[in-house]
């Protein structure tokens, strides 16, 4: 992990098209802004890691869906 340390005003770059500014920083909270190109996701961690468990949740079948496709197989007449 690189830490740096930046006043208000100053920012980082994340390669050649992201760049993170500090905006403010009062306290133990910071804003920052973040400018990046419009096929760059950018989330809170949070936020991302629930984007990541709901997709996670939607591609695995319930067991419900597996067993109606399971008696739909068993049902269906030899051709």
């Amino acid at each position: 992990m690189l830490v740096l340390t930046r006043r208000a005003g100053e920012s980082v770059m994340i390669g050649d098209d992201v760049v993170i500014t500090v905006l403010e920083a009062r306290g133990d909270v910071i804003r920052l802004g973040i400018q990046a190109p419009r096929d760059v996701q950018v989330h809170r961690e949070e936020v991302y890691r629930e984007l990541q468990e709901a997709n996670r949740e939607a591609a695995s079948p319930s067991d419900e869906a597996v067993d109606a496709i399971a008696r739909m197989m068993r049902e269906k007449p030899a051709e």
